[in-house]
């Protein structure tokens, strides 16, 4: 990049990424995976793309090659330790993004979770929380599918009332979707723990897994963009 003249803006704009991508290839290895992308900026810095990247001492398998190293590890939600979910909320700097139904369980397993938000959205962390309106038929449909009694919309009032210190809070938004839940989604930074929905199995035994952001274009960021589809589609969760 010096050779050629280009600072990280440059590059990013050469080759139509973010910033943060280029970021992230020079500061933490993260490896390009858009088709041609690699040949795009080994062509723009005239070099080869084993120049930049080259390619792995070991050959990898057939079997090997069809892994991903983004997904680090697998629970049932239930077994998750609540220290886990503690680190990946503190380390965040730049982005909590959370997604689910009601997900009453966070701020009733870490009772100074509306705290410690806070105390990012002021140190310029973007903090944004979507559960689904109580009054939505996926809701209704979700608590017959599980059997609930009626009692999935009270647990999600039962989470807005456990968030109403967040409120007003600025760089904190919380909202209602309307949307089918086909997983929860729960970011921090790099860092996401994504829980399908089985059906008809309650949340606290669903499988639930642990991705680390890798590299550009991969399964960490189509959970990123599924989560930036829906909010698009969200509402403000009226104050308490």
């Amino acid at each position: 990049m010096a050779a050629a003249g280009l600072s990280d803006d440059a590059l990013a704009q050469a080759v139509e990424v973010d910033p943060k991508s280029v970021w992230r290839w020079l500061n933490k290895g993260v490896v390009p995976r858009r088709v041609g992308l690699k040949a795009k900026i080994a062509t723009l810095l005239a070099v080869t793309e084993a120049d930049t990247w080259p390619a792995p001492a070991e050959v990898e398998t057939e079997d090997e090659a069809e892994g991903t190293e983004e997904i680090v590890r697998a629970w049932s939600r239930a077994d998750v330790p609540k220290a886990r979910w503690w680190a990946m909320f503190t380390h965040a700097s730049e982005h909590i993004d959370l997604l689910g139904y009601a997900m009453q369980f966070l701020p009733e397993d870490h009772a100074r979770l509306d705290r410690l938000l806070i105390d990012k959205a002021n140190g310029g962390c973007s903090i944004r929380i979507a559960l689904a309106n109580p009054d939505s038929r996926y809701v209704a449909e979700r608590d017959a599918e599980e059997g609930l009694g009626g009692t999935f919309r009270d647990r999600i009032r039962s989470t807005v009332d456990h968030f109403k210190p967040l409120f007003g809070v600025e760089g904190i938004e919380l909202r209602y979707h309307h949307t089918p839940m086909y997983n929860s989604l729960f970011r921090g930074d790099d860092e996401m723990f994504v829980t399908p929905h089985l059906y008809a199995l309650k949340g606290y035994r669903a499988p639930i897994f642990c991705l680390h952001r890798a590299f550009d274009d991969g399964i960490f960021d189509n959970f990123v963009a599924h989560f930036e589809r829906l909010w698009v589609m969200t509402e403000p969760i009226p104050r308490p």
